[in-house]
């Protein structure tokens, strides 16, 4: 097994052979995500796109919790991290000029970007993905959940209109999305399998081997047909 590199927030191994793996590694924060961890995440799938040797990549997260979200207590801003990298700029500004290009970067901008990054990515999600906990989630391809898995946007309750990427009822169907957003009841796995929202969903303690397992599968394919599917 390849040793890990190192990162602050997160981790990046591989696992088995022509798999790589991205494990959100703020437990103690439920793995809420600052600017930081999401260049990190950024930077590792960089890292697995341009290694021949990946023809798959896993997203995990340690702890109880995949993720709770934005970290509301990091008030970072774009150039304290490091200068964006999606083309935007007017990102110093003081008013909602500066804000628009953090949405724009590293919500938004990164959601679109991986959600067209050519080699599969499997997430494993256990406990709570709330609100944009669901922005790493979501723009990837294959969702395992854990039967304790729930997914929750309870931003309505702060004056909001659902996270920034804004996939809601593309989801889950338009129904349930305004229920969900109504509402801010979370979707369990169970009734998220059903919507088709996940693929499948295992016990807590089989939920990392199911998902090495199905990637390790994905991973024996040629790479040009995975691209091309």
């Amino acid at each position: 097994m390849e040793q890990p590199h190192h990162f602050d927030e997160i981790r990046y191994d591989k696992p088995s052979q022509r798999v790589a793996r991205i494990t959100l590694a703020r437990p103690e924060k439920h793995n809420g995500q600052t600017p930081k961890m999401l260049y990190e995440i950024n930077d590792a799938l960089d890292r697995a796109m341009y290694d021949d040797d990946v023809h798959a990549v896993i997203i995990a997260a340690d702890g109880k919790n995949f993720s709770s979200g934005h970290d509301l207590a990091d008030q970072s801003n774009l150039g304290d991290v490091r200068p964006p990298i999606m083309g935007y700029g007017g990102y110093g500004h003081p008013g909602p000029q500066g804000y628009m290009v953090k949405e724009q970067e590293i919500y938004l901008g990164f959601c679109w970007r991986w959600r067209n990054l050519p080699k599969p990515i499997i997430v494993q999600v256990q406990g709570k993905a709330i609100a944009g906990g669901l922005m790493l989630v979501w723009p990837f391809d294959i969702i395992i959940a854990s039967d304790d898995a729930e997914f929750s946007d309870p931003v309505v309750a702060f004056g909001m209109n659902g996270h920034e990427y804004f996939v809601h009822a593309f989801e889950v169907g338009n129904r349930k999305a305004k229920q969900m957003l109504f509402t801010g009841e979370p979707i369990g796995a169970a009734e998220a399998k059903t919507l088709g929202m996940v693929n499948e969903v295992v016990p807590r303690e089989e939920l990392e081997s199911f998902t090495l397992a199905m990637a390790e599968k994905i991973a024996s394919r040629p790479m040009i047909g995975l691209k091309m599917a």
